[in-house]
């Protein structure tokens, strides 16, 4: 397994514990105002997406400049 695709891979991964963290969310705040940290379980993936969204947008033009 290279580089690329295990990127891909734990990207895909990210979205579905971001998604999580999102409904999450929305579930604790219909119980009322929630705690500060449990924000967090949603925006750590989402700073992590950021990151492996990036790399795999910047990847296409990085391989072409080298060609």
């Amino acid at each position: 397994m290279n580089l690329n695709t295990l990127i891909r891979q734990v990207h895909r991964w990210l979205s579905i514990a971001f998604t999580a963290g999102v409904i999450g969310y929305m579930v604790v705040m219909t119980l009322g105002q929630p705690p500060y940290w449990v924000g967090l379980f949603a925006l750590i993936p989402l700073i992590l997406l950021l990151v492996t969204g990036l790399y795999m947008f910047v990847l296409p033009y990085v391989v072409r400049a080298r060609r």
